[in-house]
This record gives structure tokens, C-alpha cells and sequence, in this order.
């Protein structure tokens, strides 16, 4: 049997006159894994920062093990500016101890990126006090998960992690023997790690067995059984479930209670979106014409992140944007805005982007424009419009949207300087839906938006007939919501991906692979205390032959473009079409090998 670790007997918090948590007992075991959800203020880091003895109960014994080593990862760091990334995260370790050490390896490569940390100009001698709140908490996680602990305790671990990082934290946890209580609103992560939920609602916690997906349905039958709710479970939880068992392709987990009872439940629940009648509406109201991007070079000061795009946003088109941070997904949303703000004008460092005449775009950009802190919700959003039309006959008005995405009636009158980071970025997005644009950039929309109210928003969307592109980490959001994915890899191009973001993992896998009996010396250099340098004559080669294969690229880009071109005009003859096609895939492949043998010699350059 697990031994208890932490117990809490009827734990009460009460924050003025409202109880966060009343009479509360639960407890954590060994080898527990415990996701925690609930809406944005309803308790849940309350919850745990009082099961980690962070913060004291008003009422009720919180009681630890003895020995206990307990880890937590709060939303606030603990770093010491002064200290370097080495001190706080290695400590006093000497080189070859630490670079001999398969668990630090490890956690340096999945968060940073590589031994050396090359996203930090000094490396592990990079001072703290000036980093970004991000880098910050990167290395706050890296500090946890590095030392011994018998149960960690994370609130919200997948901010600022890119795909990449959130796929390997899980792998991470799930390796791990420590026990787990995590506050995430990542619900591909929750059925990744974990395998009991606490749903955290009105005072009361609730229990469940299984990671997100059997949470989703657990709580549906409950409040089945229990006949509450019936409106609410009728419409928007039934929509939940039917895309969990007919959308993403891969769920971990599987139900573990009645599982049909779940499926009389989706019985007569149409799928998420008919996508072939919204591709029609949007043509109705959006023409030919979107984004046309022509031989398009975006810079980002002397960088160039992306050249030579030709590339087209078509009416009707739900395109998930994802690749590693800094390769310009959010410069290729920025250009693109400034394009249709200019009605063309205002066009990139090279080529053209043609905007269709009828594009009403909406941007909800990471830095979500500042509202009227005087103003009260509801007036914020009628500010833009009284009523707004979802297509296909619906239509809402701003007092029903505003209690669609949470914002109760009594809420709709708090003034805006009184809401939270997660109700401002809610209000944002309700501002910007109810001005009915055809054409939606989100970047990064999930962040601190909570479960309930990101299934409100993928609900919303559904049925929203326009153009899309969406920058996100979140998996789940990015699945449910778009039908394609694009990718920036780092080399300059635009990428399709057939199979999503599962297929982005494994080409980035692979890129890591490749570069790592390059970084093999360089690891094993310090264990045996004289790390090795490159020569200046290795770096030198290594441009020579970067500079060979950007000119092959090039090339290449031409040779395709002259194909497609050649495709287009021999139409209706089919073996000329076969040939250049097969043409096509030659230089296809040759360009993934010339972009894999890039990305090797970057560093090395």
C-alpha cells in the first residue's frame, strides 16, 4: 500500500467574503499524479500552496510526512538576481560531476535546448536579474527537477514552454517516481502525466480518476446522474465530449467507468464543424482573395526569419502556426496585419502580400491592447457593438456573449481595472469577435485563460465562418480549433504538416538526433575536466558550406515554382503532370536533406 505524504482535514480559506475552500480533505500518496482544475479564481493555487504549507488555512490541520522532500514551482520565482544560472540550477557541482550526470543532461537539453544554453548569451555564467520572466521561470523548473524530491508540487509548468518543451516535460514526469500535484490549464498535458484529477468548483473539490479526457467524461455522468446543470451539460459538455472521442487522434488515456453511458450521451451530437458549409459561408463573404504571399522575405532587424514564401490564406482556412521561438511566426502574423491595416502599402522587406478587398481583420497579439480600466465589462463590449451575428442564422447579444465567456451578470458590471490577467485577455477576445471580422490572427490565445473558459472559446469558434490562423503551444487548443498546421523550423521556409503536430515533434527529433554526435565531444569534453573548443578553421568551413547549400535552396525554390507553374498550364495532360510531379518530389527531398545538413552546421558556424 502507498504511504500518505500529505494530508488535509477539513481545510477551510475564506479571502473576504468569499470561501475559496470549504471543509476540504484530500490527501497525496506516493506515486500520485494529480492534475488540478477549476475556473481562473475559484481556488486552485490556494489549494496548493496550502497543501504545500506555503499558506496557512483559516480552519483545518494540513500534515506532512516526516522527511519529506517537497519541491514546488509557484508562480513567482525565488531566484537570486545576483546569482548566475550555474549557481542556482548546478550549484557547487564541478564539470565533469554534473556533465557526467544523465538526469542534469537531460533537463538542461529539454528546457534549454543544449549543455550550453544557447538561447543565453553567457551561457551557464548568464546573470539572472536582467532575464525575462520566462527565462526566469525556465530556470526555476530546471532547479526543481534536477534535485531529489519525493513529491513535486507545479502551478501552471507549461508557461513559456514551446511545444517542443511541453512534449518533453511529460516525458520528463512520467519518468519520474516522485509524487505530482500540478495546477495546468494544458489539457493534452493533463492526459499526458496525470492519472487523478481535482476539479476545483465553488468552495468544494472534486475527485476524479484518469487524466483529462476521463475527467471530461466522469463529470458529465456525474451531473448526469445527479440531473443539475441539464442546460449546460446538454449543449456545451456534450459538444467537449464528442470531439474527445472523434477528434484529436491521440489520447493516452482510456475511460474507466461506463463507458456507455458517455457514447448516449454524443449519440446525436453532429461533429465539431461542418467544415465543407463554412468553407462556403466564408467564400460568400471573404471572395478568392485572403492573404497572397509572393517571393515574401520578412527580417526581424538584420535576421532574416523567413525567404522567398509564396504562400496563400484562402476563405474559409483554419491554419494552426507552430515552430521553435524566434523563427517569426508572430513577424509573419505582424506583417501580414500591417499589409491589410495599409490596404497593401505597408508590404515586408521583400516581396508583395496581395490582401483581399472584403478582409475585416481582428489580431489578439501576445500584448493584449490595454482597455478602459475606468469602463465596466459589459459597456467595454457594447462599446464595439450591441449585437453580434455568428452566421447561419445565430445572433447574440453583447450581454449573452459576455455570460458565454464567463462573465456572469453581476460580473458584466465590475469595472475593467478590477479583472484579472485572465479575464482582460477573455474580454479582448469577446472585443474582438463582437466586432465580426472574416479574418482572425490569435497569437498565443490560451494564455492564462482557464479550462472552462477555453472550451467556451473552441465552442465559439466552431462555428465561426471566416479565415484563421492560430500561433499556440497548447496541443489540444491548436487541434481542436484548426484543420492544418504550417511550421517554421528555423530555416527560413513555411512548412506543411499532414500529420500535425506529432509530425512536427519527430522532424525536430530528428534535426536534435542529427546534432548530437556533433555535441557528443563537446559533453564528454568537460567530464574529463579540458572542454574542447572548435577551430576557427572548422567555423570557417562550416559558413563555406552553409552559404553552398542557402544557394541551393534557392535554386531550388525556383525549379518548384517553374513546376507548379508548368503543373498549372499542362492541366488536362496527365502523364506531362505525373513527370513534373515526380519532378516535384525529387527536389523535395533533396531540399529536407540540404535543410537537415543546415540546421547541423548552424551552431557550428
Amino acid at each position: 500500500m502507498a504511504a500518505n505524504l500529505v494530508n488535509l482535514e477539513a481545510v477551510d480559506k475564506v479571502y473576504g467574503t468569499r470561501a475559496l475552500l470549504d471543509g476540504i480533505s484530500l490527501g497525496v500518496n506516493e506515486g500520485d499524479r494529480i492534475g488540478v482544475v477549476g475556473r481562473n479564481g475559484d481556488g486552485k493555487t490556494t489549494l496548493i500552496r496550502i497543501l504545500a504549507k506555503l499558506e496557512e488555512a483559516d480552519k483545518g490541520r494540513v500534515t506532512h510526512a516526516g522527511g519529506l522532500h517537497l519541491g514546488v514551482l509557484t508562480q513567482h520565482d525565488s531566484l537570486d538576481p545576483a546569482a548566475t544560472i550555474r549557481h542556482e540550477v548546478i550549484g557547487d557541482l564541478a564539470d565533469h560531476e554534473w556533465a557526467g550526470s544523465a538526469k542534469i543532461r537531460d533537463v538542461l537539453t529539454g528546457l534549454f535546448g543544449g549543455l550550453d544554453l544557447p538561447g543565453f548569451a553567457d551561457g551557464l555564467d548568464t546573470v539572472i536579474g536582467p532575464l525575462s520572466g520566462g527565462e526566469r521561470r525556465r530556470i526555476a523548473l530546471a532547479k526543481l527537477l534536477i534535485a531529489d524530491q519525493d513529491m513535486i508540487v507545479l502551478d501552471e509548468p507549461t508557461n513559456h514552454l514551446d511545444v517542443e518543451g511541453i512534449s518533453w516535460l511529460a516525458r520528463h514526469l512520467q519518468q519520474r517516481r516522485s509524487a505530482l500535484v500540478c495546477v495546468t490549464h494544458d489539457r493534452w498535458f493533463l492526459d499526458q502525466v496525470c492519472t487523478r484529477m481535482w476539479d476545483v468548483q465553488r468552495g468544494v473539490v472534486h475527485e476524479y480518476e484518469g487524466g483529462y479526457s476521463d475527467y471530461v467524461f466522469a463529470r458529465a455522468e456525474r451531473e448526469r446522474i445527479a440531473a443539475t446543470e441539464e442546460a449546460k451539460r446538454q449543449n456545451l459538455m456534450r459538444k467537449e465530449l464528442a470531439w474527445l472521442r472523434r477528434g484529436a487522434p491521440a489520447r493516452t488515456s482510456k475511460p474507466r467507468f461506463r463507458i456507455e453511458a458517455a457514447n448516449e450521451l454524443i449519440a446525436d451530437v453532429p461533429p465539431p464543424r461542418d467544415s465543407a458549409e463554412l468553407m462556403k459561408f466564408a467564400s460568400s463573404r471573404l471572395g478568392k482573395t485572403v492573404f497572397d504571399l509572393e517571393n515574401v522575405s520578412i527580417q526581424a532587424g538584420p535576421k532574416e526569419l523567413i525567404k522567398h514564401l509564396t504562400w496563400q490564406l484562402g476563405p474559409g482556412d483554419r491554419i494552426g502556426l507552430v515552430g521553435v521561438n524566434g523563427a517569426g511566426k508572430t513577424s509573419l502574423l505582424r506583417a501580414l496585419a500591417e499589409a491589410a491595416a495599409t490596404e497593401g502599402e505597408k508590404q515586408p522587406a521583400g516581396g508583395k502580400v496581395v490582401v483581399g478587398k472584403t478582409v475585416k481583420l481582428a489580431y489578439l497579439s501576445q500584448e493584449v491592447g490595454e482597455l478602459d480600466p475606468a469602463k465596466r465589462v459589459l459597456e467595454a463590449v457594447q462599446q464595439v457593438r450591441d449585437r453580434v451575428d455568428l452566421g447561419k442564422g445565430r445572433e447574440m447579444t453583447a450581454g449573452q456573449l459576455c455570460e458565454k465567456f464567463g462573465f456572469t451578470k453581476e460580473k458584466q458590471w465590475t469595472p475593467v481595472g478590477d479583472l484579472s490577467g485572465g479575464e482582460r485577455r477573455r474580454l479582448q477576445i469577446l472585443r474582438l469577435l463582437m466586432d465580426e471580422p472574416n479574418v482572425l490572427f490569435l497569437d498565443e490565445p490560451t494564455n492564462d485563460l482557464d479550462i472552462e473558459t477555453l472550451t467556451q472559446l473552441e465552442d465559439l469558434l466552431d462555428g465561426w465562418p471566416g479565415s484563421m490562423i492560430v500561433i499556440s503551444h497548447d496541443r489540444y487548443f491548436v487541434e481542436r480549433t484548426t484543420d492544418k498546421v504550417y511550421a517554421l523550423l528555423g530555416d527560413r521556409a513555411l512548412r506543411m504538416l499532414p500529420r500535425g503536430l506529432d509530425e512536427y515533434l519527430e522532424r525536430r527529433q530528428r534535426v536534435i538526433e542529427a546534432a548530437a554526435p556533433a555535441a557528443a565531444p563537446a559533453a564528454a569534453a568537460p567530464a574529463a575536466g579540458a572542454p574542447a573548443q572548435k577551430s576557427a578553421a572548422d567555423a570557417r568551413a562550416a559558413k563555406k558550406e552553409l552559404q553552398k547549400i542557402e544557394r541551393r535552396l534557392d535554386r531550388i525554390s525556383e525549379q518548384e515554382a517553374k513546376l507548379h507553374a508548368q503543373i498549372a498550364e499542362q492541366a488536362t495532360d496527365f502523364e506531362a503532370v505525373a513527370k513534373l510531379d515526380a519532378e516535384l518530389r525529387e527536389l523535395a527531398g533533396e531540399r529536407d536533406d540540404l535543410e537537415l545538413r543546415w540546421l547541423e552546421l548552424a551552431e557550428d558556424a
